[in-house]
This record gives structure tokens, sequence and C-alpha cells, in this order.
């Protein structure tokens, strides 16, 4: 079995340009193409698929004081 692609080391910066609201609108565009009900998405819905994306994404936080959580 190969290495996994994802999650992908955090930048040092905490920051990765790619991570945009563009990146969430297209994966709920893709969602919305598959049938989903996007159209009845609220700021909660948003919140919560951006923040598993993240977590899909990227590599959680090194514990203590100078990571973080999630």
């Amino acid at each position: 079995m190969s290495e996994r692609a994802f999650p992908l080391p955090l930048p040092e910066s905490g920051q990765d340009p790619r991570f945009t609201f563009g990146l969430l609108a297209d994966v709920i565009e893709v969602l919305r193409r598959h049938g989903y009900p996007t159209g009845r998405m609220r700021a909660l819905d948003y919140v919560e698929l951006q923040q598993a994306l993240f977590r899909f994404l990227y590599e959680a936080p090194a514990p203590g004081p100078e990571g973080g959580e999630w």
C-alpha cells in the first residue's frame, strides 16, 4: 500500500494561499452538481464544511504551547 497524499503539513505560517473561499465555493458547486441541497446551506453549514475540508487537507497542529488546537 502506498503513502497517503493527505493530510499535508500545515505551512509554518499557518496559512496556505490555496485555501480560500473560492476553494470552498468550488467544493459546494461539486456537491450541488451531485444533487446535494446546497441552496439551503446556512452560515454554520459553510463554517463546518470549511473546517472539515481543512481537517482533511492539513495535519493537526502539534500539541503544546507552540501548537494549538483545532
